[in-house]
């Protein structure tokens, strides 16, 4: 779990440098794992530029509102 940990958080700390999101939104059923909410955003921290400023990422990393469901709940508003 702790390398998952890691490997997401690098990956994730890649679409911060490059889009600068207001929030990340997790989804899917590994989105259940509370865990990752409190360890990812820290490991991030070394890979996100910073600037100057301080070490502090300001983007938040969120479960999704509908749980695991919201892809699907999604995905149905698209039927015709």
């Amino acid at each position: 779990m702790a390398r998952y940990e890691h490997r997401m958080a690098r990956a994730l700390a890649g679409v911060i440098n490059v889009l600068d999101p207001d929030v990340i939104v997790l989804g899917g059923g590994l989105s259940n794992i509370d865990r990752l909410y409190e360890n990812v955003p820290r490991l991030w921290s070394q890979y996100v530029f910073s600037a100057g400023v301080a070490d502090i990422t300001r983007t938040p990393l969120r479960r999704a509102a509908h749980g695991d469901a919201s892809g699907v709940r999604g995905a149905a508003w698209l039927w015709h």
